[in-house]
This record gives structure tokens, C-alpha cells and sequence, in this order.
């Protein structure tokens, strides 16, 4: 799954798709109506910056238990992010076509999550 050697979080491929879904939420709900900047927007951007920054708080633990920990919260936030996209199509913020591909990579962060998870518990 990796590219080889990891010298820091920034090495992960957990972090990179993480950080990409965060670009990917900052860019969607830019286009969202002003008012539900404290509201939806910041849900979805709180929720999203979650997942990149606990993978990144648990490697940078002491221990591997506690390293997997930060990476279940990442885990947890991540399902609370999919849960507002699939609101934001239910009320109308945004289109499928528009909220499907951040649902899609919210589906490969959660797969590298679980393997990454799978690895340190050997």
C-alpha cells in the first residue's frame, strides 16, 4: 500500500488521501450559501481536517496502542464526515454528481485506514 520507506506522517499514504479529502471538502463547501458557514461548512471542514491531523497526532505517539487509537478517532471522523455529504445531497447543497466523488474517496481513505490499522496490530 505504502511508497517505500516512512520518515514521517507526511510519508503516509493515510495522510495524503486524508489531506486530499479535505482539500476536496474546503473546495465544496466554498460554493455552499453564506449562512451556513456555521452551520453545515464548518461541520463538514471540522470534520474533514479531523481526519488527516489524528492520523498525523498518532504517529506521532510513543506507542503503538496509542497509535492506533488516534487512528480510530480518524476512523470515527471520517464516518461523520460521509454522514454530512449524504445530508448535504438530501437537503440540496449539493448535486450527486458533485458530493459522489468526496463520498468515493471517503471509501479509499477508510480502506487505507483499515489496513494501516490491520498492519500495526501484528
Amino acid at each position: 500500500m505504502g511508497s517505500g520507506l516512512v520518515n514521517s506522517y507526511r510519508d503516509l499514504d493515510a495522510w495524503k488521501e486524508a489531506m486530499n479529502l479535505a482539500e476536496m471538502c474546503y473546495r465544496l463547501t466554498a460554493t455552499f450559501p453564506r449562512e451556513e458557514l456555521y452551520g453545515m461548512t464548518g461541520q463538514i471542514r471540522r470534520a474533514a481536517v479531523s481526519v488527516p491531523a489524528n492520523i498525523a497526532e498518532g504517529y506521532g505517539r510513543e506507542n503503538r496502542g496509542e497509535y492506533i487509537q488516534f487512528l480510530r478517532i480518524s476512523q470515527g471522523s471520517l464516518k461523520e464526515l460521509e454522514t454530512h455529504l449524504l445530508l448535504v445531497m438530501r437537503v440540496g447543497l449539493g448535486a450527486e454528481e458533485t458530493v459522489q466523488p468526496l463520498l468515493d474517496q471517503c471509501d479509499r481513505v477508510g480502506r487505507i485506514l483499515r489496513a494501516l490499522i490491520r498492519s500495526l496490530r501484528k
